[in-house]
């Protein structure tokens, strides 16, 4: 066995990798970038290296830096992770070409598999099902087209280097060919730099089920499926093992399938064979075809590890030292189900736009395996992947892992960041995930619900109001009665008017739309209207955040914003005192809600948030991000809405 490695990555799988590693009692050296040099995998490490700059090409991608820091720190062997160079072929055969252990598949397998026509060919060559389609070298138009007709439509296009929905252009007719060709081709040309494409029929009602493979270069083993059907653009958003609804014939023919895929190119290490499965009539085992294998560890591995009982980096370091498999095929069992989902900071609303921000708060629930490679302090860095981590849960059956998935995800804290966790706990509820019901187009068809935000209940305002007030924690033995202190406050979250009466210690009238809920803080937190809220309220630099069976986060709105009555029932936002306009967040046309942001102004080194005092249209901005203001400045006019 190795006595030290070095991990060529970051974030979540550095310190996956680290965690087996040190159990293993095998010593490891971190690399990092200058936008890592404080990250959570550099403290775990035993040893780090410093690599380069923030942008992957000038770190994470440079192998000469990654093999000189291997040499120099003692490491015998590399781990590549999964993304940057861990399906690098050339990067393989320089690893080797310094005497040191790539702990993963050959630079040759790497290739075998590298492009996604050749790929094919070698399978139907080993006897593994591929879609029916046109893999060849040419990529002449009106050829592509003939070929494409002689498929059936519709069809889908992919560029043969592509992943990740890049160059991938579903046809449904003959017209819409030719356009569709050259935007795939053009797009695979800019990401991959090879614009050739291959065309296979598209399959109507589709599942993602891949196959975990693993290989010591001559013999392999399969350890059963994961089901990655819900994805959105073609990224997968939560996965399960094993796949709902499969048939132990379904099963057996898959797993053999992935085997022969994975012994014909000679494969070392862990693998997934990826296949597209015709799920209109069920799982059959004539309606799978071989789709992509990624010769790496994969982002979902904690799911077959938590039904396996496997530990698949452990056997990635045993077999990369020289070891044979450390189990046949016979010795492998299904134990349970589980799922994984993969929290992001990505703001779903605006089209899942990756966010960044610094995590003020992060806690996570006991009793799921939390793969993650930040903490609280740390900052969503805009260079690398927004994953904040990742919930594996396990149970005994289908129904009871989910039962877990939506109490993980509702028990999940994160602020400081948007993030897609409330649109992770409404896809754990759908009604069709619930009872196995999965294809790759359910989160596209039903988008609107799943990322809609709930409205927070009246009960989870009251408390932001409270914390607001900076009375989350009582009013003290004194409340109510100082001379200091009012009895009565108003207090303006974004979109929300409350009026808070502290009329003893822990107990406090709060407002809300007119009626009145009554607060009282017990032994237990905050009770509202004589029932537990179970809530836990936390104020940071970004706001108010309170989580109670799901996050809902507020932000406190300056005093000093305010809306200034003008005659004609229109009105205009006033600059408050002088200062700088960081930011401007509405157009002239415009229809605004109570409470919604306008600008920023930023004024003795504090920002205040101006915000629309009722509903509204931006008649005019009579100003711009960057413009210095004097106190009194009309910034922007609203009209009523008629």
């Amino acid at each position: 066995m190795f006595t030290r490695i070095l991990i060529a990555n970051r974030g979540e799988i550095a310190c996956r990798v680290i965690d087996t590693a040190h159990r293993m009692g095998v010593a490891t050296v971190a690399v990092f970038s200058d936008a890592d040099r404080g990250a959570r995998h550099v403290a775990m490490a035993d040893a780090a290296v410093h690599i380069g700059g923030p942008a992957p090409r000038e770190s994470y991608l440079r192998g000469d830096r990654i093999i000189a820091g291997a040499l120099a720190s003692g490491a015998e062997a590399i781990h590549p992770g999964y993304g940057f160079l861990s399906e690098n072929p050339d990067f393989v055969d320089a690893v080797a070409a310094a005497g040191l252990v790539f702990i993963g598949p050959s630079g040759n397998a790497i290739r075998a598999m590298g492009l996604k026509d050749a790929a094919k060919r070698l399978m139907a060559e080993a006897g593994v099902p591929v879609v029916p389609g046109y893999h060849g070298a040419g990529q002449n138009p009106a050829d592509l087209a003939r070929e494409a007709a002689k498929i059936g439509y519709p069809v889908l296009i992919k560029a043969v280097a592509g992943g990740g929905g890049k160059g991938m252009r579903r046809v449904e007719n003959a017209a819409g060919f030719a356009e569709a060709l050259a935007s795939a081709q053009g797009e695979a040309a800019t990401a991959f730099g090879n614009p050739a494409v291959l065309v296979e029929k598209y399959v109507e009602k589709p599942r993602h089920i891949e196959v975990q493979v693993f290989g010591d270069g001559t013999r392999a083993v399969h350890l059963f499926e994961r089901d990655c059907s819900l994805q959105r653009r073609h990224q997968k958003v939560i996965e399960e093992a094993p796949a709902p609804g499969m048939t132990a014939k379904m099963r057996a023919a898959m797993g053999q399938a992935a085997v022969r895929a994975a012994e014909a190119i000679g494969y070392s290490g862990a693998g997934t064979v990826e296949f597209i499965v015709d799920a209109s009539e069920g799982l059959r085992p004539d309606r799978f075809w071989f789709m992509e294998m990624n010769t790496r560890l994969q982002v979902e591995h904690p799911v077959t590890e938590a039904i396996t009982g496997v530990d698949l980096v452990e056997w990635q370091l045993r077999v990369a030292a020289g070891e044979p498999l450390p189990a046949r095929q016979e010795d492998l069992r299904i134990s349970g189900h589980a799922f994984e989902a993969r929290l992001y900071a990505e703001d779903v609303p605006a089209g899942f736009l990756p966010a960044t921000g610094t995590l003020t708060h992060l806690a996570f629930p006991p009793g799921a395996r939390i793969d993650t490679g930040v903490r609280a302090g740390d900052t969503i860095s805009p260079w690398y992947d927004p994953m904040i981590a990742k919930l594996t849960v396990h149970g005994a059956s289908r129904a009871v892992a989910l039962a877990q998935l939506c109490r993980a995800l509702e028990a999940t804290e994160v602020a400081g960041s948007v993030t897609n966790l409330g649109f992770l706990a409404a896809l754990a509820r759908h009604p069709g995930f619930r009872v196995g019901e999965v294809d790759t187009g359910l989160i596209g068809r039903d988008l609107a619900a799943l990322a809609a935000a709930p409205a927070p209940a009246a009960a989870v305002v009251a408390l932001a109001a409270i914390a607001a007030a900076g009375l989350e924690r009582g009013a003290g033995p004194m409340g109510g009665f100082t001379l200091w202190s009012p009895l009565r406050r108003a207090v303006l979250l974004e979109g929300h008017m409350a009026t808070l009466v502290v009329r003893a210690p822990g107990q406090i009238t709060v407002a809300l739309d007119g009626t009145d809920h009554d607060c009282v803080l017990n032994a237990d937190g905050w009770w509202v209207d004589g029932a537990s809220t179970g809530a836990h309220v936390v104020t940071h630099a970004g706001g108010i955040s309170v989580f109670a069976a799901g996050a809902h986060h507020f932000n406190a709105v300056d005093p000093l914003a305010r809306v200034a009555e003008v005659s004609g029932g229109g009105g205009l936002t006033l600059a408050p005192m002088p200062g700088l306009v960081k930011a401007v967040f509405v157009v002239p046309g415009q229809e605004v809600a109570a409470g919604e942001r306008l600008a920023i102004l930023e004024a003795m080194k504090m920002e205040h948030t101006l915000l629309a005092a009722r509903a509204a249209r931006v008649a005019e901005v009579l100003t711009a991000a960057g413009a210095q203001v004097e106190a009194g400045a009309a910034l922007i006019r609203l009209e009523l809405v008629e």
